[in-house]
This record gives C-alpha cells, structure tokens and sequence, in this order.
C-alpha cells in the first residue's frame, strides 16, 4: 500500500490490529523471503546498526519501519548471534520515544562500556514546519535487553553544517574513544566530522576536525562513514551521495566507497597518504556498510542489500530490505578483500556435488567454481526452462566479470541499468557464489571483487544453466536451520 506522510509517521500506537494483520498477512504472501539473511517478516529494513560484540554475542541492529515498505518512523530491532551467522531476533526494539528522536531513530553504531552496550545514534526532528533538525544521542542497553535513553544530546549540530548531519561510528584506537559523522556542509558539500571522548567518557564529546582523507568534495552529502583498522591500517568506508562519475564510474543511484590509508594522525583529524578512491562492491545493491573492529582484532563488516529511494519489487507485499552476509575485511596487495566469516561453511547440508546443469534448484545454494584461464565462461542462474534468468560472464583471457538481470525476474530500478561490470587480473579464477531465494552475493578470488544484489525470479526460474567455458567447482545446498516458506 501507499502511505502518506502523516502514515508514516504515525506513533506505532496508534496503528490498529486490523491494518497490522493485513501487513503481515501479505508480507507472508511473498515467495522471495530469504532463507539465510536478516530480513523482516514484514516492514522496511534499510541500514545494519550497532554492529557489536557484548555479554558473549555479537549484536546487530536494524532500522526499521513495521507498517510497509516505506521509509517512515524508524526504530531498532536487536539481533544476536554467536557465530555471526545464525542471527536471531532478541524482541528488543528501540522506538523513538522523546524530543530528540520524535521522527525516527537513524543510523549509528555501539560499544561495550562497564557492563552495558552505549548505542549512539541519530535523532531525527522534524518542526511544525517540516524542517529537519538532527541531535546524536545516546542508549544504554543492559544484558537482559532493558534499554534507557541518555537524556541529553551528546553531539549538537555544529554551525557549519546542515541538518544532514547523522550516522555517528564510535571506534577505539590506541586508548581513546572516537567517532565519526557523516555531513552536508553549508557549501552543500559531503565531509567526514570527527570527535574524540574526553577522559574515555560517551557524555564529554569535543571536536577534533573535519577529517582529511583527500575528499574529493563533489558529494552533496556523505552518510555511513566507518572507520576500521586492518592489520594497523585504516580503511575508511563511506556513502559519498551525489558524487561526481569522473571521479569513479558508478551505476547505482548512491555508491558505497572505500580508501585505504597508511596511519590515522589522531591530532589532526588525517588519514596519512590515502589510496585512490575504490568501489566496495560492484554489484546492484550494497549500501550503509558498517564495519567495526571486534574485539579480537577482526575487522567485520555488513551492509543494507537496498538503497534510498528505489522500488522493490516485495513493496507491494508491504515489506523491503535485507543485510548482506557478514564479511571480514583483510589487505592483501594494497587491495582492500571482503570475504564471508569462516563460520559460513555450517550452513552447508552435505558435502555438495559436482557443478552442473540443474532443472530444478531450491534457490539457496552456494556455487565454489574454479573458470581456468583463457576462457570465456558463461552460465545462467535462476534459469528458466529457455535458458533465460541471471547471466554471469567470466572473460579470464581479457580479465572481465560481468553480471546481467535484465532476464531474471520481475525488473526494477531499470534507469540504472541492468548489468554491472568490473575488471580483475587476466588468468584463472575462483568464485564463491551464495543464493539466497532473491540474494547473489558473488565473491572473487575469495573476496577481491565482490558483486551483491537482489534478484526477484519467477515461479518457473530456478535451474542452473552452463552455456560455455572451462568451469568446474562444487554445488551445496545450504539450510539456515529455521523454517522457510
């Protein structure tokens, strides 16, 4: 259904029984629910939040709106896992519930502090008039998910910023706390704030700078900014929105990017010798990346398999959105490898079997192929009894990858295209491919180049078709463990 303004932004108190029921009656309609991904039984799941490790588990928020595949009045749902696979919902949901936070609980991030988790977040205002106001506020959730807000804004907007001023990272390093924040400038400009605790306390937040990590300035806003630290070097993940294509070619309407820099100057807010710009995936959907460093080193990573301000096709089943696997992040040759936690193996039911064509999949499997080199390899996933479905081309002679929708499914979000495309070193290859019902997630040479999407196949779509090339690799079934529809 199509909301209005005042719908969606609606206290949650005041949505009847009735109009509930029928939002989860028809969410529960859809045959595209996933099998293995955070996802919501019904509602708008967009950005992963509070990424964390507390009381022996790890955590992982989402912003969510329950009442239909809307952006509206947002709140936090708390998962937990212990392998950082098999997540599952606490029944915590943090609601927007005083002044400060009126309009929607948006993004931000958490950390363990004494014996409680201190979630820092975003609140969004909105005045008699429709005018934006944004204060970073605080929670403390106790183990036995009990959660009260910090009654004063922590950070105020800064004067030379716009009320597009949200997404607070708070990150450890070298004995201090820290957080970054995304901006719009008064130049109408994307920039990177960062502040620093005073004597290690979340209340006592002083500005260090706009940080320097070469910006190029030709975003109109930069969201999700995350600061993480792989073997000792920083890599800054970020949504530069509105940034120009001659800076780096992108297709999706708001790209996901990342540098990798030498060291992190504390004093002056610098990310020492940046490297150039790069895409963090290159597939169709990967967006509101957050990345935090747990406490065994590991830098981990997630992100929203959606973006602002496109239609999906589950809308009109009232829900959209879904979470990416969980992926660690390593530096190898000065190139940034994202590649799913070890503990993904458990989600295989048996030993798998060798890769060829099938009539008939479940559409939850992972593919590990080898594609030798000098070929032109070419097959179909969610295929069709025609050979029509979601095409993936591997040219290891000319050291091209490219993945094309246009066949499979119902089509969407088409003004921007529907085939993506990146290059990779000529010669033989590896790919980790993972399907999940309406999910790819495509992983090169472990995690040097990574594709991630959605693709929403018709009823008769869901065979695997070999058209040419020198493949071979394995076909495993995978089981969440959980019931599916």
């Amino acid at each position: 259904m199509s909301l209005t303004t005042e719908q969606r932004y609606k206290p949650y108190a005041e949505w009847t029984e009735e109009e509930i029921r029928k939002i989860k009656e028809n969410a529960a309609s859809s045959p595209w629910h996933t099998n293995f991904h955070i996802e919501p039984p019904y509602g708008l799941l967009n950005d992963p939040n509070g990424f964390s490790f507390f009381k022996g588990k790890w955590q992982l928020f989402y912003q969510y709106f329950p009442f239909g595949a809307a952006h509206g009045l947002k709140s936090w749902v708390q998962t937990e896992s212990t392998d950082l696979v098999h997540f599952e919902e606490t029944g915590t949901i943090l609601t927007p519930n005083t002044p400060l936070d009126s309009h929607g609980m948006y993004s931000g991030s958490a950390m363990q502090f004494g014996d409680k988790l201190f979630i820092f977040y975003t609140g969004n205002v909105r005045d008699e008039n429709w005018m934006r106001q944004t204060y970073q506020n605080g929670v403390l959730l106790d183990s036995d998910g009990n959660w009260e807000k910090v009654p004063q804004t922590l950070i105020t907007q800064p004067e030379d910023v716009t009320a597009h001023f949200r997404d607070p990272q708070i990150f450890f390093h070298e004995g201090e706390y820290y957080t970054i924040i995304g901006a719009q400038d008064i130049q109408k400009k994307g920039i990177v704030k960062l502040y620093k605790a005073q004597n290690s306390d979340y209340h006592n937040w002083t500005f260090v700078g706009d940080l320097d990590f070469q910006n190029d300035k030709t975003s109109y806003m930069i969201e999700c900014p995350n600061l993480v630290f792989v073997d000792k070097q920083p890599v800054l993940l970020y949504c530069p929105q509105g940034m120009a294509k001659n800076v780096l070619p992108y297709d999706n309407i708001y790209p996901n990017m990342y540098k990798i820099a030498d060291r992190f100057d504390t004093e002056n807010a610098v990310l020492i010798n940046p490297s150039d710009i790069q895409n963090l995936d290159y597939g169709f959907e990967a967006y509101a990346t957050q990345a935090f460093n747990a406490p065994d080193g590991r830098a981990l990573s997630v992100s929203w398999l959606g973006l602002p301000e496109v239609a999906y096709p589950t809308d009109k089943f009232d829900y959209q959105g879904v979470l990416s696997l969980v992926k660690e992040l390593k530096i190898k040759d000065g190139k940034l490898y994202q590649y799913p936690v070890e503990a993904i193996t458990s989600l295989r039911k048996d030993q798998g079997a060798p890769f060829a064509n099938q009539t008939k999949t479940n559409n939850v499997y992972e593919l590990e192929l080898t594609i030798a080199a000098d070929t032109q390899a070419e097959f179909i996933l969610f295929a069709d009894e025609n050979g029509r479905g979601f095409k993936i081309l591997m040219d290891t002679e000319k050291g091209q990858i490219t993945i094309d929708r246009s066949e499979a499914g119902e089509q969407y979000a088409l003004e921007f295209g529907q085939t993506r495309s990146c290059e990779i070193e000529p010669g033989s290859l590896t790919a980790n491919i993972f399907i999940d019902r309406s999910v790819f997630e495509i992983f090169i040479n472990k995690g040097e180049k990574v594709f991630s999407g959605r693709v929403f196949p018709h009823e008769n779509q869901h065979g695997i078709m070999i058209k040419q090339g020198d493949i071979s690799g394995t076909y495993y079934e995978l089981d969440y463990g959980r019931k599916t529809n």
